[in-house]
């Protein structure tokens, strides 16, 4: 859902006003580095935790905690400055700058940045925050059930509904709301503040790609270099984008069809695409039926969807329909329970519910979904189905609208058939750059580029852009490679 471009000009001067409110936009005390908290503990990462304002309207009111982490650069004569980073979610990104070592992030870039992590405001270390949700409605995650009828899109409707109450009625709904991207924003320059930089480098993946887009948006003179891989649209995370997930797992699902039909002779789901297209189908219409150890219809289709975002999930999710489809037990799925998940979604519902206004009306999402099911049959009464934020308070300030405003300093990644962030959000965001992005894009399918999809044309792109800061002059697209 857009705005005005009234309205959306008066969230860019709120926030800039509301920025400059706090000078030193940070704890007044210096970053004293120690120990990681247990559950982020990594080699050479040290952490750390700085104070910034609840509301940066409010400067003199309450001020909240935001942890951080660094993984400094051994390489002094090398360093250019700082490199805050996000993995998306939202979620915890403490310990990320070590994942980012696991995942193979070049020496070169090690060397040039000090690489900084930090849990957004609400979630993880940093001042939590919480709905008091039980465990089945912790569940569900980022995207609501398949819905397979009106009935559905009410019975969703009705659990999001009390899901929204108990957030509002929590014990920490006095930070519900001061928690959004704009204010998450805030906190990076304060981070920045704090450590004594003039200027921050980025890299975000994911909804942390949103986080970046309004970031540059609102500081334009204090980004050095933005890396953006996996692009959110230029709105965030809105209704249009929840939708948008039918599109990705469009884009994505010939690529497992391919799969499978390769290793027909393993997995017997058809020895054509098509054939184990229509396997989808049918195993969905059965289990919308008659459910097969515990999984219906609706969780055969998320099961699905949530395994495409890597081509490492492909021979797990061939195993998971032959399982279903021969009534045999189900192979290991994961590690069971995760750690902190009522914070994870709780944190998740009080940033996105923020940031934008949801359609309020039950028959909005039922029509919606009616027309996705048709639209996008695989997937779109998923996408298309209630969240919480349809019941949420009014925005405490409108989105910050990104646009073509600063310095030509963005370097965007994407593959072309990402099922979480599809192909069609990342060229809006493009086009809402204007002249301050690069795109690149990748023939591949899955959930992220740099460093974990391996691709020789895209990394060199990347490393070259975060040492360097060269970049394509133009626009351009990486071919396949084998993984």
């Amino acid at each position: 859902m857009r705005k005005t471009w009234s309205i959306a000009l008066a969230s860019t001067i709120l926030a800039a006003s509301a920025a400059a409110a706090v000078p030193a936009g940070a704890s007044p005390d210096p970053v004293r580095w120690g120990p990681c908290p247990a559950d982020t503990a990594a080699p050479g990462l040290e952490c750390s935790t700085i104070k910034v304002p609840l509301d940066y309207a409010d400067p003199g009111g309450r001020w909240i905690d935001i942890a951080i982490s660094r993984l400094a650069s051994k390489n002094p004569g090398q360093r250019r400055g700082v490199l805050l980073t996000n993995p998306g979610g939202p979620s915890p990104g403490l310990k990320f700058p070590a994942d980012l070592v696991t995942a193979k992030l070049p020496r070169s870039v090690l060397d040039s940045y000090d690489v900084i992590g930090f849990d957004p405001r609400g979630i993880g270390h940093s001042t939590p925050v919480t709905c008091d949700l039980t465990p089945e409605q912790a569940s569900v995650g980022n995207v609501p059930p398949y819905a397979r009828d009106a009935a559905d899109v009410t019975k969703r409707a009705k659990q999001s509904k009390a899901i929204a109450r108990q957030c509002a009625a929590s014990k920490t709904s006095w930070l519900l709301p001061h928690v959004s991207t704009a204010n998450t924003a805030r906190d990076m320059d304060s981070i920045r503040a704090a450590l004594g930089e003039k200027k921050i480098s980025f890299a975000g993946y994911s909804w942390g790609t949103h986080l970046g887009a309004v970031y540059t948006t609102l500081y334009p003179g204090r980004g050095d270099r933005f890396l953006l891989d996996s692009n959110v649209g230029p709105d965030g995370w809105d209704y249009a984008n929840d939708r948008l997930y039918a599109q990705g797992f469009d884009d994505r699902f010939p690529d497992f069809a391919e799969f499978a039909a390769a290793g027909s002779a393993t997995y017997g789901l058809g020895g054509t695409p098509e054939q184990v297209t229509a396997k989808y189908f049918d195993l969905a219409a059965r289990l919308d039926k008659a459910p097969v150890r515990d999984i219906d219809g609706p969780a055969f289709r998320m099961l699905t969807y949530g395994f495409l975002f890597s081509d490492a999930g492909m021979p797990l999710v061939a195993k998971i329909w032959q399982a279903l489809d021969n009534d045999q037990p189900l192979p290991p799925m994961g590690p069971g329970e995760i750690p902190g998940v009522e914070n994870l979604i709780s944190g998740r519902y009080y940033m996105i519910c923020n940031d934008s206004r949801w359609p309020g009306s039950v028959g909005t999402y039922q029509r919606a979904v009616a027309i996705d099911r048709l639209r996008h049959p695989m997937f779109g009464a998923a996408g298309a189905n209630v969240q919480p934020c349809a019941f949420w308070p009014e925005p405490s300030e409108p989105p910050v609208r990104v646009g073509d405003r600063g310095p030509s300093n963005v370097l965007m990644l994407q593959n072309r058939r990402d099922p979480a962030t599809p192909l069609a959000g990342a060229e809006k965001l493009r086009r809402a750059f204007g002249d301050r992005a690069r795109m690149v894009t990748v023939d591949a399918g899955g959930h992220g580029v740099y460093p974990y999809l391996g691709n020789t044309c895209a990394d060199t792109v990347a490393t070259a852009f975060l040492t360097t800061g060269q970049r394509p002059e133009h626009d351009m697209a990486c071919a396949t490679e084998p993984r």
